[in-house]
C-alpha cells in the first residue's frame, strides 16, 4: 500500500490495524560512469515494494535527497545540508506521529544519510521524553549491511565490489530499471581506494566517481539476487520491529 496513492480515509483504516510505516530514503548523486544518479533512492524504493508483496504495510513517498555534499564536484548531484536532512526527518516523523503512527522504519540506500538520520532520531526521542502515552520508535535499516548480501557480493566480485558505485548497488538499480542499463568502458577496470575529505578532493582522487569498484560487472540478473536477499532480510526485520508495541 502506497501512502501517495491512498486516500486519507484509507490511511485511517490502515491505522486501525497497524501503526507502522516504511519510509525509503536515499540520495540524488553520482554513481560512477555507468551508475544511475538515482541509485540510492531506487534501491530502497524497490526493496520496499518487494516487502509489501510479502506482508501488508504502508510505504511513504521516498525521500530522494540526502546528505551528498562530498559528491558535489560531479554534475547532477543534489545535496541537503546535514542540518536540513535532520529537520526533514524530524518533520516527517512528527507529522505521521500526530496521525497515530508509532513505528517508523527507514530503509536507507546511502551511507551519507546515517549520521544525520540517526541524529534526527535522537532529537525526536528527546522531544517526547516524559510522554510515555505517546510511544514512538525509529529504525534505520541500511539495505546493503546484510551478511547474505556481503557474502554474495564477495563471491561474485571479490575486491571489485568496492566502496562507492559498488557493483551490488548498480546491479540492484539495473534490476529495478533494466531500460536504463549502461554499457561503459572503465579505466582502470577496478578503481583505486583511499580516503576523501570534501567534494573537490573526491573529484581529484577519483575522477570518474568510483571508489574501489568495477560496476561494469553489474547485471540485471545479479541485481535480482541482491533484491531478493534484501527483501527477505528487511521483511523479517520489519516484522520483528513492529512486533514491539505497534499494532
Amino acid at each position: 500500500m502506497q501512502l501517495a496513492l491512498s486516500t486519507w480515509q484509507e490511511v485511517e483504516t490502515y491505522l486501525g490495524h497497524s501503526t507502522g510505516i516504511v519510509i525509503p530514503i536515499g540520495s540524488t548523486e553520482q554513481h560512477g560512469p555507468n551508475g544511475l544518479i538515482g541509485t540510492d533512492a531506487i534501491c530502497p524504493s524497490r526493496i520496499a515494494s518487494g516487502m509489501a508483496e510479502k506482508q501488508p504495510l504502508l510505504i511513504a513517498p521516498t525521500i530522494s535527497y540526502g546528505m551528498s555534499q562530498h559528491h558535489m564536484a560531479f554534475a547532477g548531484t543534489i545535496t541537503l545540508r546535514p542540518s536540513t536532512l535532520i529537520r526533514v526527518v524530524i518533520d516527517i516523523v512528527t507529522s505521521l506521529h500526530r496521525h497515530g503512527f508509532t513505528h517508523f522504519y527507514f530503509i536507507n540506500g546511502h551511507g551519507g544519510n546515517i549520521a544525520p538520520v540517526t541524529t534526527a532520531f535522537s532529537e525526536i526521542y528527546a522531544a517526547i521524553e516524559g510522554h510515555p502515552s505517546h510511544p514512538l520508535c525509529c529504525r534505520l535499516a541500511n539495505w546493503w549491511r546484510n551478511d547474505a548480501i556481503t557474502t554474495l557480493a564477495r563471491e561474485l566480485y571479490g575486491d571489485a565490489e568496492g566502496y562507492h558505485a559498488t557493483v551490488s548497488e548498480v546491479a540492484l538499480s539495473y534490476f529495478a530499471h533494466p531500460e536504463a542499463v549502461k554499457q561503459v568502458s572503465m579505466q582502470p577496470e577496478v578503481a583505486p581506494v583511499g580516503e576523501i575529505y570534501h567534494a573537490a578532493d573526491f573529484r581529484e582522487k577519483f575522477p570518474d566517481g568510483r571508489i574501489g569498484s568495477n560496476p561494469a560487472l553489474a547485471t540485471v540478473e545479479d541485481g535480482e539476487r541482491f533484491y531478493q536477499l534484501a527483501v527477505d532480510a528487511l521483511a523479517e526485520d520489519y516484522r520483528h520491529f513492529i512486533g514491539h508495541g505497534a499494532r
